[in-house]
């Protein structure tokens, strides 16, 4: 299974991506990880995505697909999930150029669609231990003692990422940059879509479902 996960920001994908990874026994490929990967081996990748980030720019394209090709190049990835990427058109374009040459092809892109004020609504009320880095939700995961970490009991913040302001912005960038990614997959029928609404485990399996009739 070749699979392409995508949703915006705050709608499960990074979990969902992971607990697939694990059932199909394929990699799951998260360009965060990558970037971290890269940088703690000092590789000229490495260096060139962490100069970029160090000044607070985003990693261009093109350092961001060459990271990706390295990855996809190993043994372990005949299959994999790919978690926020592609993430741009250019990066989509690139990814079907790598993977037509390495014969080995998409079999899917899926889109997990949240509305964007469930988004923002999931946000609010969210902390976080600055420790152990626990999530907890004031509504549907509250501490046992208010403000402070189940686990390490130190005391729980809440991010400035989990503004109500902040996730707007983060969802409007977004929407912007990735509706021709979303259209790229559509445009080649790849591209499912399911609710991301309701329980973790009712999203997995819609998700599920849609990886049936695939390869």
């Amino acid at each position: 299974m070749r699979l392409v996960l995508l949703g915006p920001p705050g709608s499960g994908k990074g979990t969902q991506a992971v607990a697939l990874a694990d059932e199909l026994n394929v990699p799951h490929i998260a360009t965060g990880d990558l970037f971290r990967a890269e940088m703690a081996a000092s590789t000229s990748l490495g260096r060139l995505a962490g100069d970029y980030i160090s000044h607070g720019n985003l990693v261009p394209d093109e350092v961001v697909n060459e990271m990706m090709r390295v990855r996809l190049l190993r043994r372990d990835c005949t299959g994999f999930v790919l978690d926020g990427y592609p993430r741009t058109l250019q990066q989509a374009q690139a990814l079907e150029a790598m993977l037509d040459e390495m014969e080995r092809p998409v079999c899917v892109a899926i889109d997990i669609e949240v509305p964007d004020e469930a988004i923002v609504e999931r946000a609010v009320g969210r902390v976080v231990c600055p420790d152990c880095g626990a999530i907890y939700h004031l509504h549907s995961k509250p501490p046992r003692l208010m403000g402070i970490c189940d686990v390490c009991r130190a005391q729980l913040v809440v991010r400035s990422d989990d503004q109500p302001s902040t996730v707007r912005h983060r969802l409007a960038v977004y929407h912007r940059i990735t509706r021709p990614v979303l259209q790229f997959y559509r445009e080649r029928g790849l591209l499912k879509t399911v609710s991301g609404l309701g329980s973790r485990d009712e999203v997995g399996q819609r998700l599920r479902a849609e990886l049936q009739p695939v390869c």
